[in-house]
């Protein structure tokens, strides 16, 4: 009887003994999008009167509701009186909700149709609030009007282009007055 306790024993503590330790594992958080939306138009109006309107083929948004942009983004710039005064065309772009930035990258090109310049450049920034456009990146500048080609560093401009400055600027250009130096 003592015989057949112990191998009843041994037989639980052997089938106790084979059972695998619990670990607990660690599960990375979902970080791809949480939405997708096939052909976007995102219109941004002030007072009633619509001043931008984007449209891109695909737009993934984030949990952070950060929003990718991973096809050819075209932007539409209005004056006061609803007339087109620029056009913007990059390969991709993206918004980061933190800082209200909109973001374009790739082959940049703006085109401000009142003053025919075009503005080439590899990413643009567009900050709705303060209705400004800037980048750090090399930037050209040409004019059909007067042939002027500049180059530089870095672009200050407002978010319709009809102003703009060029931080570190390099190329040929016309100086108006006379005198000299």
């Amino acid at each position: 009887m003592t015989r057949l306790l112990w191998c009843g024993l041994l037989l639980v503590v052997g089938v106790w003994g084979c059972e695998e330790p619990k670990t607990t594992r660690k599960t990375n958080a979902y970080q791809g999008p949480i939405e997708e939306i096939n052909n976007v138009k995102m219109l941004y109006s002030e007072a009633a009167v619509l001043r931008v309107r984007m449209t891109t083929a695909k737009q993934y948004r984030y949990q952070n509701d950060d929003r990718k942009y991973p096809q050819t983004v075209n932007i539409l710039f209005f004056g006061p009186n609803g007339e087109e005064v620029t056009t913007l065309r990059s390969d991709s772009g993206r918004y980061d909700k933190a800082k209200n930035l909109y973001t374009v990258m790739g082959n940049v090109v703006v085109i401000n149709k009142q003053k025919q310049e075009k503005l080439t450049t590899n990413e643009l920034n567009w900050n709705p609030q303060t209705k400004k456009v800037f980048t750090e990146k090399p930037v050209l500048v040409q004019s059909k009007l007067t042939g002027e080609s500049l180059r530089g560093l870095g672009l200050d401009a407002n978010q319709d282009f009809s102003q703009y400055s060029i931080r570190k600027v390099t190329g040929v250009f016309n100086v108006e007055g006379g005198g000299g130096f």
